[in-house]
């Protein structure tokens, strides 16, 4: 009993709390996806290029700029993300608004 006493690290011990963790956790998580999708898009937006410089159809090249401009709109949409949570979180710290 008193082996397993010492043994046992307090859950405060290491100093961090589950939403200091599940912060570490969220951005790690963005960092990730933010990675993910920026290649996908690259990839993507480039054989939209292929196919509106290449075709020889108008209804192709239409398709191909609408869908080169969804993938602009959405890696824009993603990559400011994290800016507006990284400049809109400091006024609410503490539940209060601070100005």
């Amino acid at each position: 009993m008193c082996m397993a006493s010492v043994l046992c690290l307090p859950a405060f011990a290491a100093g961090t709390t589950i939403w200091t963790k599940a912060s570490e956790v969220m951005k790690d998580v963005y960092t990730q996806v933010l990675g993910i999708s920026t290649i996908a898009a690259v990839v993507t937006a480039a054989v939209a290029l292929l196919l509106m410089n290449f075709s020889r159809s108008g209804r192709t090249v239409d398709e191909s700029r609408a869908w080169l401009k969804r993938i602009i709109i959405t890696w824009i949409i993603l990559n400011s993300l994290g800016f507006i949570m990284s400049y809109v979180t400091p006024f609410f710290s503490g539940g209060q608004y601070t100005p």
